[in-house]
């Protein structure tokens, strides 16, 4: 039984399962006390977004079979870092957020109003 709550209050969905993503590799963007960075924005990645985190140092697009990381393309979703995702949005390049699989800990370092201003499909 999933307990996980989203941003919007309501229990977490998932995020993808092509690639299997997430901190815990269960498809959702579910965190806990090990998950330093806050691997809780699910975003569908974007040309621009994958540049970014390249050029930052985190190549999410090249594959790395040997950590069984297909790499991602343009469409994928991602569990991302709350904090890179908030620098990627005030760099102008942050990925569309899926709300209902955003973990509510990403509000611990982005505002609700931010998270829906990049809403993949907008909530009210």
């Amino acid at each position: 039984m999933n307990l996980a709550r989203n941003v919007l209050g309501k229990s977490l969905q998932i995020c993808s399962t092509s690639p299997m993503i997430g901190f815990v590799r269960d498809g959702s963007c579910r965190t806990g006390p090990d998950d330093a960075g806050s691997h809780t924005v699910c975003a569908q990645m974007t040309e621009e977004y994958l540049a970014y985190s390249k050029q930052m140092g985190n190549d999410l697009s090249t594959p790395a079979p040997e950590y069984g990381f297909p790499g991602l393309q343009v469409g994928d979703r991602w569990c991302v870092c709350a904090a890179r995702w908030l620098q990627a949005a005030e760099a102008g390049c942050a990925p569309p957020v899926v709300m209902d699989a955003t973990h509510e800990r990403a509000l611990k370092v982005v505002s609700l109003g931010d998270l829906q201003y990049h809403a993949l499909q907008k909530t009210e």
